[in-house]
């Protein structure tokens, strides 16, 4: 209902009220922003990892750090999942979050900032000194009313901190700066003016924080950074320009870049992304968030170096106004990618769920899958997950993706259906395997 009202406020009047609130809100809760150093990351994907590797990899220089990511949020030593169903949290509750931090002695505060909090105005009023920048795909297109006013949202985040001046905490300066990978085409545009302290990360051979001999496995990734052998146990390419990230950001608060190598490597796991669910089966599970087309690229990339027997995709699309295009493409994908498709609810919100499925089964259609042979419809996601462990066998790998380690499915009315796709995962592993010990 508020969403429908807002579309009815003027852009100038919906401005005056989100910027009340930042202000409101940062004045509420005494600024702490001023009194720590600040790290803001944005991009469309790998922002959740790369936030959190900044966050463990800052830690390495002795100092307590919080992050607020679309995970997960840390305040020093404690760590939870983020139930909210946002990846920027609302003003009034960032700046909670801030002053939490604050007070639990946190030094640094790692901010994962989407586009939207961008237009709301979410990032004025904290002091960010660090801007990272991941990568830029079309992505909340319809949202922001073409790709040009997606990046520019985008680009606003190190506009801002550019704008601001240079702080002291801690009775040491600290000095602005910008993270920025190398091998993004749209990179160049994230240079804005007011910041001379910029760090280039990525495989190109002119970045400043440069990966090479890259080997991607099963087990981890490996690769070189000088004179440095890192060998990190999260899969996936994507990782490589992640721990990159984590690594620039710490060298640019003169932290060692071996004790950043050193915390990166202990990382096992990220909730929600690259996540392999073992339960003793003789299949693989992985969960892993890939919501848009470019994720689910890389999804699948990592995939092919497990090289399973079958892949059993298990996947849907959100409503609520999130880009309607996608829809088909993602099916076109797991169509085009799996063996078989089951094609389930993600967050419908007040859209149809039925149509949105269908809108996705016809990309997997087109790809020539059948339904009931190796296409799915079921909008009930637990049931979906179950038949795709019913139907996996040895050697298999059963993704699901859109959902991660998010604490709910969003549905008509704003209800939230309280959720934990690993934990559905787990119990559908198990209902599969005394199903097949029985049936023996």
């Amino acid at each position: 209902m508020l969403h429908q009202i807002k579309r009815f406020i003027p852009n100038w009047a919906l401005d005056i009220y989100h910027r009340t609130l930042s202000i409101t809100a940062a004045a509420i809760y005494g600024n702490p922003s001023h009194k720590m150093v600040v790290i803001g990351v944005t991009g469309t994907n790998g922002k959740t990892s790369t936030a959190y590797m900044i966050a463990k990899a800052l830690e390495a220089g002795g100092q307590k750090t919080g992050c607020t990511t679309t995970a997960l949020f840390k305040i020093a030593d404690k760590e939870w999942l983020n139930d909210t169903k946002m990846t920027m949290l609302g003003r009034f509750a960032l700046q909670k979050n801030l002053k939490q931090m604050l007070d639990a002695g946190c030094r640094y505060a790692v901010i994962e900032v989407s586009s939207q909090g961008i237009v709301q105005h979410r990032h004025e009023h904290i002091a960010f000194d660090i801007g990272v920048f991941t990568n830029l795909t079309p992505e909340h297109i319809e949202a922001h009313g073409g790709f040009e006013n997606y990046k520019q949202a985008k680009i606003n985040l190190f506009r801002h901190i550019a704008s601001l001046p240079e702080k002291i905490v801690d009775g040491q300066k600290i000095i602005k700066a910008f993270i920025l990978n190398k091998d993004d085409k749209y990179s160049q545009d994230f240079a804005v003016p007011g910041v001379d302290n910029i760090v280039w990360y990525g495989i190109d051979d002119k970045s400043d924080i440069k990966a090479d001999s890259v080997e991607e496995s099963e087990q981890g990734i490996k690769f070189k950074l000088g004179d440095n052998q890192i060998n990190l146990l999260i899969p996936g390419k994507v990782n490589v320009y992640n721990s990159l990230a984590a690594i620039a950001t710490a060298k640019a608060l003169d932290i060692q870049t071996s004790d950043a190598i050193q915390a990166l490597e202990k990382i096992s796991n990220i909730p929600g992304r690259f996540e392999l669910i073992d339960e003793g089966q003789s299949w693989r599970v992985m969960v892993d968030y890939a919501p848009e087309p470019e994720s689910l690229k890389k999804v699948y990339e990592t995939i092919k170096l497990i090289n399973p027997k079958r892949l059993i995709h298990v996947l849907g699309s959100c409503g609520g106004g999130r880009d309607v295009a996608r829809r088909p493409i993602l099916g076109h994908m797991a169509g085009s990618t799996a063996d078989i498709v089951i094609v389930t609810n993600e967050d419908p919100y007040d859209d149809d769920p039925l149509q949105i499925i269908n809108q996705v089964a016809t990309g997997a259609r087109e790809q020539g899958k059948i339904e009931e042979r190796d296409l799915f419809l079921i909008p009930d996601r637990k049931q979906a997950i179950y038949k795709s462990m019913e139907l996996a066998q040895d050697g298999d790998l059963v993704l699901l993706t859109g959902k991660g380690c998010e604490q709910a499915i969003c549905v008509a009315g704003g209800k939230k259906i309280p959720w934990d796709e690993r934990l559905v995962a787990k119990e559908a592993i198990h209902s599969a395997v005394a199903k097949r010990a029985k049936s023996k």
